[in-house]
């Protein structure tokens, strides 16, 4: 069955195409676009009518697509940033208009659900039943650091417990590190991690995250980590997909981010240009979670909430 699958986040706005089996996904087109939609969202609790031209203008193309390769049917899916607004009704309309379909405005729970099905569906292929016997063991921890919220999941074939909070790149950078200085100032960063740990205790408290045996790291924070790491010369989705990130990894280029200057991380050859001021922030939030609950290793995962929208569409 031909689906089309779109995440609208707080961030980017995603498309993925697919020919979706009992058992796989075969990609027909997967694209991505930094639209920001959640600009200022934190501060004014509004959509920006700019953010919703530049997510409705990415959306016209996907249409185009969609209606080329002739997709059975299309799901849509808006995340933290919507959630937030007080004009999503603004949001909805065009949508609407545009796809034809009613845009779901999923809760932080059904984000976290979907998150879960897309990363770890594929993680059966590595797992000590089949033919690698050392794959990661569940039960997992599955995180989704989006733009304005961070889904923690945890699992062995499906979601068993679930929490989203509002820490995002997006957020935390326009909360603490808009006029931080270049590179931000310790004391701003200080105040990120307050964020982070304020959420991680929530989290702790409520998910049994100390229960999972791998951390699996979803969206563009994650990948883009894995790609400076792996030191990639461009971004290579195919090097990137379960790749396997040493928490030491994972300190290392965090505090290589933090330490540079917008133009030095605009130069990295894996970074897209709309994540250069909000990857610090992003790389914090996972450098945190590794330390928090000390794990060894994340495995990186290019499969994420668009997969699990395309599976469901496939029921």
């Amino acid at each position: 069955m031909r689906v089309a699958a779109v995440d609208c986040g707080t961030n980017s706005v995603r498309l993925l195409i697919a020919d979706v089996g009992d058992d796989q996904i075969d990609d027909v087109e997967r694209r991505m676009e930094i639209v920001r939609l959640g600009q200022g969202v934190d501060r004014t609790g509004r959509l920006a009518p700019d953010a919703l031209e530049r997510t409705f203008k990415a959306m016209r193309g996907y249409q185009e697509l969609i209606e080329r390769h002739d997709a059975g049917a299309t799901r849509v899916v808006a995340t933290s940033a919507t959630r937030d607004a007080g004009n999503r009704e603004d949001f909805v309309a065009g949508v609407r208009e545009i796809f034809g379909v009613e845009p779901e405005v999923v809760s932080g729970a059904e984000e976290a659900e979907l998150s879960f099905t897309g990363a770890t569906r594929g993680l059966v292929r590595l797992s000590p039943e089949t033919e690698v016997p050392e794959g990661p063991l569940p039960p997992y921890l599955v995180v989704d650091i989006g733009g304005g919220s961070t889904e923690f999941v945890v699992g062995e074939q499906h979601a068993e417990a679930a929490l989203s909070v509002d820490i995002g790149c997006v957020r935390l950078t326009e909360r603490h590190l808009k006029d931080a200085g270049d590179p931000p100032s310790a004391r701003a960063l200080e105040a990120v991690v307050a964020d982070i740990e304020a959420a991680l205790d929530r989290v702790e408290a409520e998910v049994p995250v100390r229960r999972a045996h791998t951390l699996v790291g979803l969206a563009g924070s994650v990948t883009t980590v894995a790609g400076i790491a792996l030191a990639l010369p461009a971004y290579e989705p195919e090097r990137i997909h379960h790749a396997r990130l040493s928490a030491e990894q994972v300190h290392e280029v965090t505090r290589r981010l933090l330490e540079m200057t917008h133009g030095e991380r605009a130069a990295l050859p894996v970074m897209h240009p709309g994540r250069v001021d909000v990857i610090g922030a992003g790389a914090l939030i996972l450098d945190r979670i590794v330390r928090r609950f000390a794990f060894s290793q994340v495995i990186v995962s290019e499969h994420d909430i668009l997969d699990g929208i395309a599976w469901s569409l496939a029921r």
